[in-house]
């Protein structure tokens, strides 16, 4: 039997479908599967001591450390002065300054003028640290949107026949960063000035600070540590902004009618003196309601705030008792104010000038 050789045709077959092809199916050379090749994730330890250092350099941090150091130096040299002032602010003791320092030296001794001294330091150095830093740093922050505030049109408010012209040019930078630096201090530094005043006033209460912590805490909770915190705020932003504005423009002042760039330290010493004279003058009865309301509690009848702490002293001691302590108060207050602006400007010379920030 002869097969004859057929042309090779494409078998099909039918099926639910339709008709299948049976073929070959040819994939394009170029596709091909990419093998997974390894990889490495790199990641970089940033250098800590760099950026410490670096953060250490700012100007910001030298000005807060200015601060601080000039805030220790004045109260290590002004502590008995400050011991004798809170006495008599709060009428405890004699009611003369040279009687105060007697009775303080016979009862605890020569330390008596130093008691509470420790946490006074501990207070004083985040206090003057953050209050100077503070007002440095709004004090540029002002000036700027001032000078950028000028430089474009001042945006203004039509209402009706009435424009409105909104401008920054009449509030001083000075007084606003007086202002703040006050607060912010007093906000973050309240409870350690609670602890000094108690350890001054009732030592045989409060002989150590670890005994006045859990004392405080145990008869008053975390309020207790914030007693006097409204007239303390109340008394510090008229203060706070007098001294600084009063600084600022005795110093510039002085500077334009000597045709000088700045102050020697004796002038710094007399000017810092004449600021902190005016400031605690205007705003000394707020102080001894502040005295009377941190330390009521003592007592046993603590004045319920501020206007109370007021009428109260009026009623007992007639307007003069307003001011009783008022002597001793400046006595400790301008020596305090003239040392702190002279260590202060020093210590900036030091940090601040020397390395260019300046």
């Amino acid at each position: 039997m002869a097969f004859e050789s057929q042309p090779l045709k494409k078998r099909s077959s039918t099926g639910v479908f339709g008709d299948v092809l049976y073929g070959t199916m040819m994939f394009p050379k170029e596709l091909e599967i990419v093998k997974e090749t390894n990889f490495e994730l790199g990641f970089q330890v940033p250098d800590l001591g760099c950026i410490v250092k670096d953060f250490l350099k700012t100007r910001e941090v030298r000005e807060f450390v200015s601060g601080a150091l000039a805030g220790a130096m004045t109260k290590a040299v002004l502590a008995p002065l400050e011991t004798i002032r809170t006495r008599m602010v709060v009428g405890v003791g004699s009611k003369h300054i040279a009687g105060s320092f007697i009775e303080v030296i016979e009862q605890q001794g020569w330390q008596g003028l130093w008691a509470g001294n420790a946490i006074n330091m501990l207070r004083i150095i985040p206090t003057q640290a953050i209050e100077l830093g503070t007002f440095e740093c709004v004090k540029r922050a002002m000036t700027s949107a001032q000078e950028k505030w000028n430089q474009t049109e001042c945006p203004r408010v039509q209402i009706g026949p009435v424009g409105l012209n909104f401008s920054l040019s009449w509030i001083s930078p000075v007084a606003v960063a007086g202002a703040a630096a006050g607060i912010v201090s007093t906000l973050v530094c309240h409870p350690l000035e609670v602890l000094k005043d108690r350890l001054t006033i009732s030592r045989e209460v409060y002989p150590s600070l670890s005994i006045a912590i859990s004392k405080i805490y145990k008869d008053g909770g975390i309020g207790a540590f914030y007693a006097g915190i409204s007239p303390t705020l109340i008394g510090m932003l008229p203060y706070s902004t007098c001294y600084y504005f009063m600084y600022e423009k005795l110093k510039k002042s002085y500077c334009q009618s000597k045709n000088k760039k700045s102050l020697s330290r004796p002038e710094m010493l007399l000017v810092g003196a004449l600021a902190g004279f005016t400031a605690s003058t205007i705003s000394f009865p707020l102080e001894v309601a502040r005295k009377r309301l941190m330390v009521g509690a003592l007592e046993g009848k603590c004045p319920p705030h501020m206007a109370a702490a007021l009428s109260e002293v009026i009623k007992e001691k007639g307007l003069m008792g307003l001011y009783r302590g008022w002597g001793a108060s400046c006595l400790k207050v301008m020596p305090s104010s003239g040392i702190t602006w002279m260590f202060y400007e020093a210590w900036k010379d030091i940090l601040l000038v020397e390395k260019g920030h300046l």
